[in-house]
Order: C-alpha cells, then structure tokens, then sequence
C-alpha cells in the first residue's frame, strides 16, 4: 500500500445508497477494495486515497445515470475522466475469473480489470447545464404519459363493467369532450334525466367543442342501456376521479411540453435539428440528451449503428453474409429516428418517396422505416457537421 505506482486502473460498481470500488495494478493484482457512501465527504475521502496510490489512474464505472451522478460530477470537478463499462460486459467477464461469488467488491474488481484489458471503452461525460435540464424534463414526461395510458386502461376497464355502451362509444385517450363528460356524468340514468339539449349546454360550458356531437352520443349509449349493474355508484365515483385526473394530468403534460420546447430552443443547433421533417422539439430534445456528445461520432455510421440501425455480421467458416439486428445499442437514441421517420412519411416529400420505393422492393413496413430512418441519420449527422439547415434541394457541390 505504500508504494506508489506508475498507473492503476479503479473499477466502481456504482448504487444508489452506496458505491464499491476497487483499484488494481498493471498485474491485476487488487490494491485496493472499499465501499464508499454516496455522499459527497466520503467520495471525497476514497478519491484522494486512491490518487496517493498512482500517478495516473483510470476510472471505470457500471451505471451512468442519476445513482452516479455525484460521483461522475467529483470525478470530473477533480480532473478525473470515467469510461463506462455496462453491466452485461460485467457479466460475461465476470465468468472468466475463478468463482462464482456475486458480490459487489468482486464486480468492482470486474470492472477495473475489463477497464485494465480493453481500450475500446466509452468515456463518460458529465453533461452541460442544458443537457442535464433536457434529461430531467424528457424522463418526466415519459414518467407522465406512463401515468397517462394507466389511468387510461383503469378507466375504460371500470366504464365497461358499469356502462360498456359509453366506453365504446368515445376514445378516452384523444377525446377530451368525453373526458370533461365524464367528470359529470357517468350512468346511463344521469345522462337521460339531463336530456341532450341541456347536457350539450353543460358542455359548452366548460369549453367542450362539438359539445352537440358528444352530448347525442353519449344519450344514444345511455337510451341502449336501461339496466343499472351492481355497484354502479361505487364505479361511477371511480370514472369521475379517473376523468378528473386524467385531464390535470393533460395540463401537466402541455406546461412540460411547453417547457421542453423552451429548453430545447436554447441549444445552439435546434434549429438544424427541427429543420429536418419529422423532428420537432420534443423528438429534438431527446435527440440531444440520447446523442450526447455530437463531436464522438466521427461519422454518419457511427451516429447509425450507435442508433441500432447498421446490421452486424455474424458469419462462421463457409456462412458468409449473414446480416443480423445489433442487439448492444441506445434503445432512446433508436425511438429518436425510428418516431421521426415514421412521422415524416405522412406527407409527401423525399422521405414518404424513399418509403413508398422500399415497400415497392418488398420491404415490410417497419423494415421500410427502419431503412428510412438510417438514411435521415447520416443527413442529420451531414447538417450538423456542416451546420446547415434540412433544404429539400440539395446543396451546391464546390470544388475542393
């Protein structure tokens, strides 16, 4: 422990209450093995002991996101940069050491010797002040529509055991008059004492447009049904909550979007993001937090097959030109391209030409969106190398 070595390599095998580390030297023997509080003092502590222990030190951690935000943060605050080491690399190497004990200073020691052995290994960057804002709202509002398509599905599954000729007539996850309906009026019995003229008053009232439309259908429904199910006032009570909440939810839901677009606009390259058909803010903005640094992608194929949109090779002996679907890839940074090709082919244009000759080919629809998507992933990459926004004529080509 005394003396001091020329390199060591320090695996984390990063938690939410606490972290294990663990440092070994060029022969992968372990130097050093600790668990540490995710707090700041005691990081603070295990970093200045495991920098007396080398002149240089290469740090490795199993989990980038909010449990490791902190340390990530001390790491960079102090001139330390981390790779990242995934967790289903861990497994796999942590089968060619001896045992089979699963511990969290046997994975820490895992990951300090794949850091020690391999080169290839992504760096972690702490993320810019905009970056991390643009996280945090993009994963609460998908957090928010989760809560959105329960309360949805928990809605329609109480109407149908109470009232199953309203629950077929609307669409509650796009029909807000129906909705507003329902915060008011949930039995076949309510809706027919209050009659459609007065019911489409009430409507109109509280902003409902077609409030005629909603009001003779949902009377239609209640004239089908003259039975009342037991435990109808129980479930009716539950369908207004529901209702009730469903809408409030909507308006949180528009102030985030609101705010994501905001936040997004202040990137410096938004506007040549948005440019491109199909990319609004939102899209935009999980682009920026999925992408991370733009400057890693030395080339449009590496931005791709980042994105899970470059088929692998997985040939043996005489098997040749065996294409396959990458399974290692960023899930978000996938959704990014694959929701922004799928929303550009609804009108005409270049992108809806390239979609309509690939199922000419005999390409199934989403094997033609996911060919759209690779080909909108090297023109976005292009303009932003270029700094250009999306023209549908192409730009003039200059001599070198």
């Amino acid at each position: 422990m005394s003396k001091r070595r020329t390199r060591i390599w320090a695996g984390i095998d990063a938690g939410k209450g606490h972290h294990w580390a663990a440092a070994v030297d060029e022969t992968g023997a372990t130097i050093w093995s600790k668990k540490i509080d995710n707090d700041e003092s005691a990081i603070l502590t295990a970093l200045g002991e495991v920098l007396d222990l080398a002149d240089e030190v290469h740090w490795a951690v199993d989990i980038s996101s909010r449990s490791s935000a902190l340390l990530l943060a001390l790491l960079a605050a102090h001139g330390q940069q981390a790779v990242y080491v995934p967790g289903r690399t861990v497994n796999r190497m942590a089968g060619a050491y001896r045992g089979e004990a699963k511990t969290d200073a046997r994975d820490a020691y895992v990951i300090a010797e794949t850091a020690r052995h391999r080169r290839d290994l992504a760096v972690i960057d702490v993320p810019a002040q905009l970056a991390a804002d643009l996280a945090l709202l993009t994963a609460h509002r998908t957090d928010l529509i989760a809560d959105r398509v329960r309360m949805i599905n928990r809605l329609r599954d109480v109407l149908t055991g109470m009232f199953p000729a309203l629950e077929r007539a609307f669409d509650y996850s796009s029909h807000k008059g129906a909705l507003v309906l329902l915060t008011g009026y949930q039995t076949p019995a309510a809706i027919r004492r209050r009659g459609r003229a007065r019911l489409a008053a009430w409507l109109a009232n509280r902003g409902v447009r077609a409030a005629d439309a909603v009001a003779s259908t949902a009377l239609e429904a209640a004239q089908a049904q003259q039975t009342a199910l037991p435990g109808e006032d129980v479930a009716a009570q539950i369908v207004a909550d529901l209702a009730a909440q469903i809408l409030a939810l909507d308006a949180r839901l528009k102030r985030i979007d609101g705010q994501i677009r905001d936040t997004f606009r202040t990137h410096p390259q938004a506007e040549i993001i948005e440019s491109l058909p199909g990319m609004g803010p939102i899209l935009g903005a999980e682009f920026i937090v999925a992408a991370g640094d733009l400057s890693a992608y030395t080339d449009a194929g590496h931005l791709a097959s980042a994105a899970g949109l470059v088929p692998v090779p997985r040939d043996s002996g005489r098997r040749t030109g065996n294409l396959h679907r990458p399974k290692r890839y960023s899930r978000r940074l996938r959704r990014v391209f694959y929701m922004s090709a799928q929303t550009s082919i609804i009108r005409e244009g270049p992108n809806r030409d390239f979609y309509l000759k690939k199922r000419g080919e005999g390409c199934k629809h989403v094997q033609a969106v996911i060919a759209l998507a690779r080909r909108r992933a090297s023109v976005l990459w292009a303009l932003l190398r270029d700094n250009r926004i999306f023209t549908f004529a192409p730009p003039t080509t200059q001599a070198a």
